[in-house]
């Protein structure tokens, strides 16, 4: 009997391009996030005072979204495995200064990508190939023991500060 073992997809992502502001602001962000389960995730993304928490919590509301329609997961189950931020073009226009002079204001741009992992669909899916009538599928758990580690709002480093 030929079988194969058959990866289940566990991951979805949401992309937002172009977003209005510092790569580095959004990375402050998003590295508090990182790790993080859903529900952990929005309460933390609420309560910070940056201006980059509202399209990071958007991206994060359409991950979880998109989790749910592809995989039919329940958000509980949710954890943001991978979240992460590139720079993106630059705008730059000309304000008019004194004397005729011009003077050049830059207006960086970021996208953000945040990679949700559904825990409860972390298994294997065995197949039977020689018997074509019945496809025979059964879970194999990938490991006995899942463990999530969750973190509390202080361990990366502290309290936020508005810098």
């Amino acid at each position: 009997m030929l079988k194969k073992l058959k990866k289940i997809k566990t991951e979805v992502y949401a992309l937002g391009q172009h977003i209005s502001m510092s790569a580095n602001k959004a990375r402050r962000v998003v590295d508090q996030i990182r790790g993080r389960s859903y529900e952990e995730t929005l309460m933390i993304l609420e309560l910070m005072p940056y201006r980059a928490c509202y399209p990071i919590l958007k991206l994060v509301y359409s991950a979880a979204a998109n989790a749910s329609y592809t995989m039919n997961s329940n958000e509980s189950n949710l954890v943001i495995s991978k979240a992460q931020v590139n720079e993106g073009t630059v705008t730059k226009k000309l304000k008019p200064r004194a004397r005729g002079r011009s003077f050049a204001i830059k207006r960086p741009t970021c996208h953000i990508a945040i990679v949700v992992k559904d825990i409860s669909l972390d298994e294997y899916i065995e197949i039977d190939f020689l018997d074509s009538l019945r496809w025979s599928k059964k879970l194999k758990s990938k490991n006995k023991y899942t463990a999530l580690a969750y973190h509390d709002m202080y361990s990366n480093g502290g309290v936020w500060d508005k810098k």
